[in-house]
C-alpha cells in the first residue's frame, strides 16, 4: 500500500518504520526538517507539505501534538484538504480533544473525505515494537479497508463504534495510565524505604497479582532512576492530563484517584523535568520520602 503520514514525532516515526518494514511505501511530511530527513534515510519518501501527501496516497495517518495542529494540517493553505480526493481516508491517531476531532470530521465530510478517530494506547517505545492497541472508531466500511494498515503498526485493533468513541476510550486508558504510573512509583519508594533492592522489587512484583502494564513498562526506569530517554515526556503528558480533566468535567464523572495523581505530575514539571519520562514521578516521591536520588 502507498500510505501517507503527517507528523513524524516519536509515534509517527515508529509508525513509519513499521509500515516500511511490512513492505508498505510511506510518503510523509513533518514541519521539522530533521524529521523529514530521518524518513528519507529510513526508506520513506519525504514530501514538502501535507497537500503533496494527500495527492500521493489514499490512506493518510495523522499523528499530531495539538488540536490546532490537526486543524491546520487539514484546512491550511498547504493542508490535506487543499486539493481533496473523493474517497480518501484520514486515520487520526493523536490524543486530542473530542471537540477538535469532531470539528475535523465535519471539515473532511464536507470534502467527501472520510476521517476515522483511531487513537493508540501505548508508549513510543511500545510503538517501536508494534506493541500498541488501536481504538478504532468511525465509518465501518472505511475501517475495514484499513485492516492491513492497522496490523502493520499495532498488536491489536478494537473497533469501538461511532466516530469519537476511540477518543473516549483513550481518555479512559490514559486515566488508568496516570494512576498506575504513580502507583508503580509508590511501590518502588516503599521498597526502598523497606531496604529492598529496587531491581528485585521489579522482578518479583511483575510476576504477581500486583503488577500492571505501567509497572512493567516504566518499572525498569524507576528501579534504575533513569528518566532521560522518555517514552512519554512530562510536558506532553500534561496536555493529556488536561484533556482527561476537561472531559470528566463535561460528563460530570467522579475521578478521585485521577485527581489525586495530578499534583505529582505537576511537581515533576515544576522540578524542571518536562523533557523527562513520566516515570520521574518516582523521583518526586523519593524526595518526599527523604530518600537520596
Amino acid at each position: 500500500m502507498n500510505i501517507g503520514l503527517v507528523g513524524l514525532g516519536m509515534m509517527g516515526s515508529a509508525f513509519a518504520n513499521n509500515l516500511i518494514r511490512q513492505g508498505h511505501r510511506v510518503f510523509g511530511f513533518d514541519i521539522e526538517p530533521d524529521r523529514n530527513r530521518w524518513l528519507s534515510g529510513h526508506g520513506g519518501i519525504a514530501l514538502s507539505c501535507a497537500t503533496e501527501v494527500a495527492e500521493t496516497t489514499e490512506f493518510i495517518i495523522t499523528s499530531l501534538p495539538s488540536d490546532e495542529a490537526l486543524l491546520e494540517v487539514l484546512d491550511g493553505t498547504q493542508g490535506l484538504l487543499a486539493r481533496p480526493r473523493t474517497g480518501q481516508i484520514i486515520i487520526e491517531t493523536s490524543t486530542l480533544s473530542l471537540k477538535a476531532k469532531e470539528q475535523a470530521r465535519d471539515i473532511t465530510n464536507s470534502k467527501a473525505v472520510t476521517m476515522l478517530d483511531c487513537p493508540v494506547s501505548g508508549t513510543s517505545a511500545q510503538a517501536v515494537q508494534r506493541d500498541l492497541a488501536i481504538y478504532a472508531s468511525g465509518n465501518a466500511n472505511a475501517l475495514e479497508k484499513c485492516h492491513d494498515l492497522f496490523r502493520a503498526i499495532a498488536r491489536s485493533v478494537h473497533f469501538v463504534g461511532p466516530f469519537g468513541n476511540g477518543t473516549r476510550m483513550k481518555f479512559i486508558a490514559n486515566l488508568l495510565v496516570a494512576i498506575h504510573n504513580l502507583s508503580a512509583a509508590e511501590a518502588f519508594v516503599l521498597g526502598q524505604k523497606s531496604g529492598l533492592d529496587p531491581k528485585q522489587v521489579y522482578e518479583v512484583i511483575k510476576d504477581g497479582a500486583g503488577t500492571s502494564r505501567m509497572f512493567e513498562v516504566r518499572g525498569p526506569m524507576m528501579a534504575e532512576k533513569r528518566y532521560d530517554e522518555p517514552t512519554m515526556r512530562v510536558d506532553l503528558w500534561q496536555k493529556d492530563m488536561r484533556l482527561i480533566s476537561e472531559y470528566v468535567r463535561a460528563v460530570d464523572c467522579p475521578t478521585p484517584l485521577f485527581l489525586a495523581s495530578a499534583p505529582y505530575y505537576t511537581a515533576a514539571q515544576a522540578a524542571g523535568w518536562g523533557n523527562k519520562d513520566t516515570a520521574s514521578v518516582c523521583a518526586i516521591l523519593e524526595r518526599l520520602g527523604n530518600l537520596e536520588n
